[in-house]
């Protein structure tokens, strides 16, 4: 005795549209919720080589300092002069007195001193967790 199967006509009307619907709608939520580039980062800036570098994780409240081959620092991408700076991060301070942090971006041929200048300004408005960027390179 044979049985019969019925094929069901459910399967073969199954539209496909819902679904790339909703893969475009999540496409367009994740284009316009995550950020492209960071306002600090827009500078050019060649950073220097070291062997033990590891990859910088953002934290909320980082300030990021740039400075660039003559010595001019950034702050936000835009051009600060040490005494603003040093305000800023009293500011800064005031905010969030625990855990404020500074990431000091400067490029491999910038004179030592600017850089120990942004540190100095940093000691003396309270920050102590402040670190200098560098690339992951060849031991020299």
């Amino acid at each position: 005795m044979a049985v019969e199967i019925k094929k069901s006509t459910v399967a073969g009307t199954l539209s496909l549209t819902p679904l790339i619907d909703v893969v475009f709608l999540l496409l367009i939520f994740f284009l316009v919720t995550s950020e492209f580039e960071e306002q600090e980062r827009r500078i050019d800036i060649s950073l220097p080589t070291a062997t033990s570098a590891v990859p910088m994780t953002s934290k909320p409240r980082e300030i990021v300092i740039d400075i660039n081959p003559a010595g001019t620092i950034y702050v936000g991408g835009q051009e600060t002069s040490l005494d603003a700076l040093q305000e800023l991060l009293k500011n800064a301070v005031a905010a969030n007195p625990i855990s404020q942090t500074v990431v000091i971006r400067a490029d491999r041929a910038t004179a030592f001193q600017p850089v120990v200048s942004v540190m100095d300004a940093c000691n003396r408005t309270g920050i102590s967790d402040y670190s200098v960027t560098t690339t992951d390179g060849p031991d020299q």
